[in-house]
């Protein structure tokens, strides 16, 4: 039994983050690449599969397209999703070499490297940690539809049915400060993103 649970292990890949070869390289280092937006996954697969059909598994290593939890109101219902932190960006571990550049560059979505000219710039280890780490992040944020100076309406609550203008918006808490105009003042209500409905 535990033999299975190691080889599932090891071909389980998080969501997102695309584990070709775990060796360590001193040689390897992260680099950004430019995707259509939308097509992240879609270029991180087919990246994966070209170098796996190239044999360049000890030249690219592992890719990461970074996202992070969000909470989004759909239906009156709380969702939670994985939001794209860097939209139309892909990290990429890899030594730099001819063949694994025009492997990189040359997938199907991808526009190029982030650099200098031809020349693609690695990350610092520190900036690859410190987008790890705000991938981790334990609080999911809430993912809002709504913009400050919006009309809504109010759907719950002592005031469901008046409508109001957005004056502030709390992702974190997924809270939203809405001005009601009540007895002919305008008077801020705080309310969660479920309480309220656009227009």
């Amino acid at each position: 039994m535990p033999k299975a649970t190691k080889k599932t292990k090891k071909k389980k890949s998080q969501k997102g983050h695309i584990i070709i070869n775990k060796a360590k390289s001193k040689k390897a280092h992260w680099y950004v690449i430019h995707t259509y937006s939308g097509h992240e996954t879609k270029v991180a697969k087919q990246l994966r599969q070209r170098v796996e059909s190239m044999g360049l598994e000890n030249k690219i290593f592992e890719l990461l397209i970074p996202t992070q939890e969000k909470i989004e109101i759909r239906s009156g219902k709380k969702q939670t999703l994985k939001e794209k932190i860097f939209p139309g960006y892909i990290l990429v571990r890899m030594i730099l070499a001819d063949e694994s550049w025009v492997a990189v560059r040359t997938t199907n979505g991808v526009t190029g490297f982030i650099g200098v000219g031809d020349k693609p710039i690695p990350l610092e280890e520190k900036e690859v940690e410190a987008i790890q780490k705000f991938m981790k992040a334990a609080a999911p944020k809430f993912r809002t539809k709504f913009s400050i100076g919006e009309a809504i309406k109010i759907i719950d609550g002592p005031f469901a049915d008046f409508l109001g203008t957005v004056d502030n918006i709390d992702e974190t808490k997924g809270k939203v400060k809405v001005l009601v105009s009540i007895f002919g003042r305008e008077t801020p209500v705080e309310l969660d993103f479920l309480q309220v409905s656009k227009i």
